[in-house]
Formats: structure tokens, sequence, C-alpha cells
């Protein structure tokens, strides 16, 4: 950057700070509300993946700038250089990176004042990121570049709106002395470099740059459409339009059209428009609408949901949707000597409100007046913790959501486990919507719900094997219903898909044959009950009662575990620590060289009956050998807590009786593994899981998913308080003897409103009808709250 430039970029940007302190943090005479301690960037290093930009609550938009490594997010506090702007991202993904379509790139210049000075291909074209100037709140990112620019972001629900600031003219490092003449282009590509065909056309009067595109599913089958309506405000004079392909650019076409060739990755294409030479300190605003649908309706979102391209009063918008999402929560902080709770536990509520995304008008693929909601990304990791926050948090939204996998269904013939993009995902373990759908009935999500066809759903899922199963449903259900398990070496005439998991994929169909037995018996189906209920006791099939376990030869010390089982009846062996943090980690993923678990080695896998906890238990050894075997599973570095299925041994402390051991547990890893910084998360955040479980968490309580069951611990906070969205009624819970110190966690007492309540778990009643549970803390663990056999959650061999 030449001296004068970068003269000239300091005094306009501290001009620019100076003008824009509002924009950027409250008046100091405001006291904080909870918007002001969400960080974005919680969860963007490491691999967390988390989606730092700006969007609304499951907004579609998801707008923010990409970089070049560990990009699942767009955005990674890593280091990596710019490459675009884009307007659709997923959150938290492990994998493949998604979405990120039709990137815009600015250029404040291009070399010896010409367009093909310009660098046009996204693999040459990146620029690296000031150091300290990113910064993100709900609904707006920013971020400086060494180009010399400044690119600030908000956004509506289909719409992403960008403000560029333009201090100098440089390319990557290199000093540039041509005019202050910026450009910017669309990129017909996405971030995994998927497209298969793409058109793109400029108006040479407006500046209006509109498009469209196929693309894939980074984590499915089949392809999806999108398109684009990229516009800028009058006032701004345009130089010159044009497209570009690969390393080239003209003036003289208004349209491009790439199809699928062997080229690969694509060739870059796109078009631009370059303006005529502004001052340092100007600013260029670029407002891009989205759809799934059409290039009209991608237009006509943008100039229904900001009309003017007013930054401010979207961005202002954006807050205070934001702040009314976060306020049925409130936490009294009394005593605390800063603010890294607070941050940790609201930056948490917020990732676990960014998706599944509404997509409500965009389902090109039928047509339905219910509302179509989208990146179920995916099931088994969001039915543990995200769908039953969002049930207490928002019961509105999640109603939606029940309505839409309904809707789903009902168009193409089975729930999903996995969708994104208007795609069908790859289905990782059992018909985990299962879960989600009984847990919303169990908890009152009834309003315009056709709870008819969602049974329906639930039993296809039971009884119906699908030709592919790799996408929908569960596989070898012949030999599911035949022998009780699925055979490692399982013949299935029936449907074919990825055969391996058969320890995981029975422990998980057994579950979810438990949770439809609950909504058989609730709905009055006595024999779908019984049958239900007796294949969800199919997890103890492939239980192997001798089988024992080392660690780099030195013996655990425990015996019994989960092993695969053969046709005839015979064990095979799968180390009960493959694929845990102590033996190859990596080696169960879906993969055809995949093991018998998924993401998880057989000691997980083991304490995997979340339905009949006192079976297990007893087949295990009894409460004292189940806490010992517990505790070795979190303290031997066997468990990994950012993969979901660890969040449940946590609390399986409760069905011991040694509730205190669970709050142990969750100040075991909170803030060690769940903190303020930009690695601040344990792995992926799975579309809001960890974000999810961190909240529940530090509020008290944690849901056995599926079931009417909430385990107590004591919350991180003095009180939580939360107001139910359908009934308006606000469930507290406040303890006694609270210290900022964490000495005190441990239950000593407790009475629900008012009345003396001894068992260690709720039901959502209390948070459906409203009242207060107090709890009183100590230092030491209880040996009488929460104890005893009637205080502990049920089990379904043992309750009536």
């Amino acid at each position: 950057m030449a001296a004068r430039s970068f003269l000239l970029y300091i005094v306009a940007a501290a001009s620019w700070q100076a003008s824009s302190a509002s924009v950027l943090r409250r008046d100091d005479n405001d006291s904080p509300s909870p918007y002001d301690f969400v960080d974005p960037l919680i969860g963007t290093r490491n691999g967390g993946h988390v989606f730092a930009g700006a969007t609304l609550p499951f907004g579609m938009a998801k707008a923010v700038a990409d970089v070049t490594s560990d990009n699942q997010g767009g955005y990674a506090s890593n280091g990596s250089p710019v490459t675009g702007f884009s307007h659709m991202h997923d959150s938290g993904t492990g994998g493949a990176s998604s979405l990120a379509n039709f990137p815009i790139f600015a250029y404040p210049g291009c070399k010896d004042d010409e367009v093909n000075g310009c660098v046009f291909p996204k693999t040459k074209r990146s620029v690296e990121v000031v150091d300290g100037s990113v910064s993100a709140r709900p609904g707006y990112f920013t971020i400086d570049l060494e180009s010399g620019i400044r690119a600030e972001i908000t956004a509506a629900n289909h719409t992403a709106l960008y403000r560029f600031t333009f201090f100098g003219n440089a390319t990557g490092k290199a000093a540039v002395d041509a005019p202050l003449s910026p450009l910017f282009i669309v990129d017909l590509t996405d971030l995994p470099d998927t497209r298969q065909n793409g058109s793109a056309s400029v108006q040479k009067d407006t500046g209006r740059m509109s498009g469209s595109g196929t693309f894939q599913p980074s984590f499915g089958t089949g392809s999806y459409n999108l398109h684009f309506c990229a516009d800028f405000p009058a006032g701004n004079t345009i130089r010159e339009t044009g497209v570009f392909t690969n390393t080239r650019a003209d003036s003289e076409p208004t349209s491009i059209v790439m199809g699928k060739d062997n080229n690969s990755p694509p060739l870059p294409a796109g078009t631009y428009v370059r303006f005529n030479e502004v001052e340092p300190g100007s600013t260029i605003t670029i407002r891009v609408g989205l759809s799934f649908k059409s290039v009209d309706q991608a237009c006509k979102n943008a100039e229904t949901e900001i009309p003017d391209f007013d930054f401010s009063k979207t961005l202002a918008t954006a807050e205070e949707i934001w702040k009314d999402k976060l306020s049925v929560l409130s936490v009294d902080a009394t005593g605390f000597e800063d603010d890294s709770m607070q941050t940790i536990f609201w930056s948490g509520v917020y990732r676990a409100m960014l998706s599944p995304q509404d997509y409500t008008g965009e389902n090109y693929l039928w047509e339905s007046d219910e509302p179509y909601y989208d990146s179920y990304y995916c099931i088994w990791d969001s039915f543990r913790s995200i769908h039953p926050f969002i049930t207490l948090v928002d019961p509105y939204s999640q109603t939606l959501m029940i309505r839409a996998l309904i809707d789903i269904y009902r168009h193409e013939g089975w729930l999903p486990d996995c969708r994104m993009s208007l795609s069908k995902g790859w289905t990782q373990g059992g018909s985990n919507a299962d879960i989600v759908l009984v847990d919303a009935y169990l908890k009152n999500i009834t309003q315009d719900v056709d709870w008819e066809t969602g049974y329906e759903a639930l039993i296809k899922d039971a009884e119906d094997e699908p030709p592919v199963w790799d996408y929908e449903g569960r596989g070898g259900l012949y030999s599911w219903k035949k022998y009780g398990y699925i055979p490692a070496d399982d013949y299935d005439p029936y449907g074919s898909g990825l055969f391996t998991r058969s320890i995981s994929r029975t422990v998980e169909y057994a579950y979810n044959d438990f949770c439809i037995a609950e909504m058989s018996k609730a709905i009055g189906k006595q024999d779908d009950y019984e049958k239900y209920t007796k294949r969800s006791g199919n997890w103890i099939n492939l239980y192997k009662e001798d089988q024992k376990s080392d660690i780099k030869g030195i013996d655990t010390g425990f015996t019994g575990f989960l092993q695969p089982k053969y046709l005839n009846g015979t064990f095979g062996y799968q180390d009960p620590t493959l694929c845990s943090s102590v033996m190859q980690f990596d080696s169960c993923y879906l993969n055809p060289g995949g093991h018998e678990t998924y993401e998880g080695s057989p000691w997980l896998y083991t304490f995997f009956a979340p339905h009949d906890m006192a079976a297990l238990i007893t087949t295990l050894g009894g409460p004292d050998t189940f806490v010992s075997r517990l505790d070795y599973l979190h303290e031997s570095g066997i468990l990994y807590v950012g993969d979901e299925q660890a969040f449940l041994t946590i609390f399986q402390y409760h069905y011991a009786g040694r509730p205190g051991k669970s709050v142990e547990r969750v100040h075991y890893y909170i803030p060690s593994q769940f903190n303020t910084t930009t690695a601040g998360i344990p792995g992926n955040d799975d579309s809001g899981a960890m974000g999810s479980f961190v909240a529940l968490a530090m509020m008290g309580i944690f849901p056995n998913p599926g079931q009417d069951i909430y385990f107590i611990t004591a919350p991180f906070f003095p009180s939580v308080s939360i107001k139910n969205g359908m009934t308006g009624k606000t469930a507290t819970i406040k303890t006694v003897n609270f210290d900022t110190a964490y000495k005190n966690i441990y239950i000593q007492s407790a009475k629900l409103d008012g009345e003396d309540y001894t068992k260690n778990y709720l039901t959502h009643g209390f948070f459906f009808n409203g009242g207060t549970l107090e709890l009183t803390l100590g230092d030491k663990e209880s040996t009488t709250w929460g104890t005893s056999e009637e205080d502990i959650p049920p089990s379904v061999s043992t309750s009536k």
C-alpha cells in the first residue's frame, strides 16, 4: 500500500470508528442485556466451525467472510485469508464445507487501472485479514482486509446486506498505484466447488447482478438449485460492467452461462460491476437477495426485506429480533467479578438458535401450506439437546419445525435423519427424527400439528425398510424383527446401505422403538405399545458379559461390553476402546471402512439405554460398579465430550442415585472445554449442539431426549428463569448458598413451589405451567437428596 494511501486509511479508519461507536456498542448508560454477552466468534477455531456472521434466528441468509482453511462455517479465527463474502452457511458442521454460494468479492482497484489487472480465481485472489479487526455480535459482522477495505455485514431472513468502506488501494500485499476505482464480482461458485451449472447476468445501467446455479449438498445425495439478486443503491457512478471467466474479464458481454465440463474444480466465472474513482473513506453498499425458487423471487425477497438499503436500520431490526428471542431467559449474575460465565451461557443460547433454518416459501420440490425448515444437519446430533432446548425457549419455532418434518414425510415418504439444501442427507444411526417427534408430543407441541400423520411416519420407520436406507428409514429391519439385533454380517435383500455400525444401529433402533411405544401408549394404541416396548429391550442382545477391556495392555478392571454379533448368534470382536480418544479415534466414520460403532467406542455405546437405565445398571454390576465405570469413562481419556453421545453420560449418575456426581461432571467440562475463547468448544458445534448443551447445563437442567425427564443439577447462576412462549408462565430455578467460586455445587435439599421436593428430575409441566424450584446448595455431596429409588427417573423395566 502506498504511503499516502496508508495515511488516508488510518485517518479514515479513526474517523469511522469515532462516528460509528454507537453502531458497535450499546449506550454506556444502558444496563447490559443478554444480547450484549453473546460472542459469535466462540468456536471459530480448532474445528468448531461455528458460523460467526450476520443472521436472524433460524434465518436462511447467513452472511460472512469466507476464508481459505477450516471454513465449514465460512469464517475461521485462524489467520487464513479471505476469498469472498457469501450469503448462506451452515454452522458447526464437520466434514466438507457447505453452501457459501455466489460469493461477492470487492477490489479497491485493479493493477494499471485495467479490469484484467484484478485477479479473479478464488484460489489466487485471497487477501489477508488485518489483525484485531474482526468483530461480531448477533446480526452483525465486520472485518478489515489488507487491501484497504472494511466489510460490515447484517442480514434479513433471505437477504444479506454488505457495507464496504474503501480506505486505500492494494492488491494482496503489493502496493498498487492506481485510482480507487472499486470493482465487485459475483462468482458462480460455492465453498466445496460443487457447481454443476450456472448462469449470471448484469444490467449495465443499474449494476444489478443476478443468476442461478445447481450445486451438490455437502453431506447427502442429489443436487439443489439456488438463485441470487445483487443490487447497489443509486449514488455511485458505474464505470463499466461485464463478465469474467477463468482469469480474464470483458465489458462487452452482459451474461454468461457455464455448463458442467471436465474442469475440476469448476472454472471460475461470473459478473462484475466497476465504479468510478471514489474518495478514501467512501462506502458502497450491496444487497444480495436469495431464493431456491427463482431469480425473480430472490429480487423480490431483497426488495421486500431491505427496500431502502439502510444498513443501520436493517441492523437495528436484527438486533431487536435477537433481543426479543433471547428475552425469554433471564439469569441473576450477582456476585460475579467478570462476565465470562454469562458470555459462555448466552453465546451457547445464541448458537442453539441458528439452525434448523426457515426456508418457508422457498421449497420448489412440492407445493404446501405447511412451514418448511431445512438444515436438519443432522438429527443424530440435534435430537440430544438442540430440539429439547428449542422446545423450552421457543416452542412456537419448535412447532413449526415439527410440522415441517411431518410435511417432509408427507411428500418424500420418510422422515429425514439429516437434510440440507432441499436434499436428503446421510443417516448416521437410527431413525432419530422419531425421538424429536415424540419428545415434542410429550411436551405439548400440538398447535396445528397433524399428529395422526406424525404417528404414521413413526410406524413406517419402525416397520418398512426403504430401498436405500443410507438417507432415510432404517436398514436391516428383517433381522431386527427376527433376531432382535442388527447382525454384523447381515443378509438384507430388502434394501441397501452402508453395512457398518451394527452395534450403534442396534441400540439406537431400540431407543427409537421405545419412543414410539411412549406415543402409542399416550394415544391409546395398546398393541403397538406392547410391541415396541418389547423391541426396545433389544439393546441387551449385543451385551457380551465376559468381554474385557484394556488400554495399551493395562486392564481397565471392567468386564461386559456391547460387541458385534453374527447371524448365527455368535459374537465377533471390536476392541471396546476402538474409536475413542485412546484408540483410533478417527476410524468410525460414515464410510465402507467404518466399524460396528459410529463416532464412538463400545465403551461409550454400552451406556446407551436411555429408557432402561435400571436394567443397564443391574447388567453392569449394580449402582456402585456403574458409578465407578462412569467415572472411568470420563477420567481415562476414553470419552470425548465433543461428540454428542457423551452428553447423556454426564447425567447418568442420577439413575444410580448420585446426582451430585452429575454436577461434578458438569463442572469438570465447564469451563475447561466450554469457555470464551475462539476455540471455546470441544469439536464441531454441530448446528448448535454444543451451544444447547452448555446452555442447558448452566441452567441446571438437562433432558433425557425423547422422554419427559429433565435431570436437576445446580445452575451456574444464583437463579435462572424461563418464560414459556405458549402459556406465558415463568419457571424459576433459584438457589440458596450459591457461591461464584463453585464450591457449593451439591444440592442438599429442594422445594418445588414451597413444598419439599426430593426427586432428582423435573417434568415438562414445570416449565409449561410455571413455578419455582428452590435448591439449597452445599460443598459436599448429599447422601439424602435425590438418592432413593423413588427419587430417580423412571425406567421402562421398573415403571408400572
